[in-house]
C-alpha cells in the first residue's frame, strides 16, 4: 500500500509538472477577432512551442498602456503586441518592459530599426480611404479635404493609435499650423470613434464618405471581397507611417516563451499571415513576398514619422490643440 500510495504521488507530481504552460499576450481587439490574425498566429506558435497562447483583447492598441498602468507589476501579461511608436517612449519610461534577446533581426523595414527593447512585428501608412464609385472629387492634401463637402469618421487619439497617428500626421505636415488645419477640417468630421472598427464600419455603411484608415485597407477588399472599389487617397504632404511593435513585461510568468513569441513574430510563419489578416506591410518581408494584390496599393511619394523619443512631448502638445480644436 505505501508503495503504491508513492507511485501515486510520482504519477501527480510529473502530471503536474508536465502541465502546458500558458502565454498570455495582451494586444488589440480587432488583432483577435475572426477575421484578425490572431486564430492563426496562435495555432502556428502553439505548433511549436509546447504551449497554450492566449491572446487577451484591450480595446485599441492606446487601451494597452492604459491597461498596464492600471496592473502595474501585477500583470499577468507576457507579452504585449500592438503598442506603435507613437506611444513606445510612455511605455519605457513607465519601465513596463525588459529587453529582447533577438540579435540583428533580418528587418525590411523602410527606416533603420535598432531597439533594445521592442521588436516591430508589420508597418503601414495612414489614410483617408474611399469608394471610388461613389467619391469623385479626391483631395490631394489635409487642405483640400478641409475646404471639400467630404464627410469624414476619425478615431480618438487618447484610446486609438490610428487616432493618434492622423494627430501626429498633421502635426509632422505642418508643425504650428496645425490647430488651424484642425479648425477647419472640423466641419468636415462626421464623429470620432473610440476606435478604428467602429469608425471603418460607419464608412462602409455609408455614413461617410472618407474613413480614417491605412493605404493597406483597399487589399482587404480586393483579395477577399474581390472589390477594387476602395481605394486610398495620396496626399501630397506625405503619409505618416505607423510601426506596430511587440514586447516582454518585467513581469512575464513565461519569460522564455515571451522571447521565442517575439522571435516566432518576425520568423516566416508569422509574416506570411500578416499581411492578408492584418493588412499591414511586414516587418520582415517572406521569402514567396507580398500577397497578389499589394503592388496596387497607393504608394506615398513622402514618408512622415516623428521619431520615438520626441513623441512624448510632441503628442502631449498636440493633443491639446486637437481637443481645442474639436470643442469650439
Amino acid at each position: 500500500m505505501k508503495y503504491l500510495t508513492l507511485a501515486a504521488g510520482l504519477c501527480a507530481a510529473t502530471v503536474a509538472g508536465a502541465e502546458t504552460p500558458i502565454l498570455n499576450v495582451y494586444t488589440y481587439d480587432s488583432f483577435t477577432s475572426d477575421w484578425g490574425p490572431g486564430p492563426a498566429i496562435e495555432a502556428a506558435f502553439e505548433d511549436i512551442c509546447s504551449c497554450d497562447l492566449q491572446f487577451s483583447a484591450v480595446g485599441d492598441g492606446a487601451a494597452l498602456i492604459a491597461r498596464l498602468n492600471l496592473e502595474g507589476d501585477h500583470s499577468e501579461a507576457d507579452v504585449v503586441l500592438g503598442i506603435d511608436t507613437n506611444l513606445a517612449d510612455q511605455a519605457l519610461a513607465d519601465q513596463f518592459f525588459v529587453p529582447h534577446t533577438l540579435e540583428n533581426p533580418a528587418l525590411t523595414l523602410p527606416i533603420e530599426w535598432d531597439n533594445a527593447t521592442y521588436v516591430p512585428y508589420d508597418w503601414g501608412y495612414f489614410a483617408f480611404v474611399y469608394d471610388t464609385t461613389k467619391t469623385d472629387t479626391i483631395p490631394a492634401n489635409f487642405r483640400d479635404l478641409a475646404a471639400s463637402d467630404l464627410k469624414v469618421v476619425i478615431q480618438d487619439p487618447r484610446t486609438s493609435t490610428p487616432g493618434l497617428g492622423l494627430m501626429m500626421w498633421i502635426k509632422a505636415a505642418y508643425g504650428d499650423e496645425a490647430p488651424a488645419i484642425w479648425t477647419d477640417l472640423s466641419d468636415n468630421i462626421v464623429t470620432v470613434t473610440k476606435g478604428w472598427s467602429e469608425s471603418y464600419g460607419m464608412f462602409l455603411e455609408g455614413e461617410a464618405d472618407m474613413a480614417l484608415s491605412y493605404t493597406t485597407s483597399p487589399a482587404y477588399h480586393l483579395i477577399v471581397e474581390e472589390d477594387a472599389s476602395k481605394s486610398a487617397a495620396a496626399f501630397d504632404e506625405g503619409h505618416y507611417m505607423q510601426i506596430e511593435v511587440a514586447a516582454v513585461t518585467k513581469s512575464a510568468d513565461q519569460p522564455e516563451l515571451a522571447q521565442q513569441f517575439l522571435e516566432f513574430m518576425i520568423s516566416d510563419a508569422a509574416q506570411t499571415i500578416l499581411p492578408t489578416t492584418n493588412w499591414m506591410y511586414p516587418a520582415a518581408t517572406p521569402a514567396a513576398g507580398l500577397p497578389e494584390g499589394f503592388e496596387t496599393l497607393t504608394v506615398p511619394e513622402k514618408s512622415l514619422l516623428i521619431p520615438a523619443e520626441d513623441a512624448g512631448s510632441i503628442r502631449e502638445a498636440a493633443l491639446a490643440e486637437w481637443l481645442d480644436a474639436l470643442s469650439q
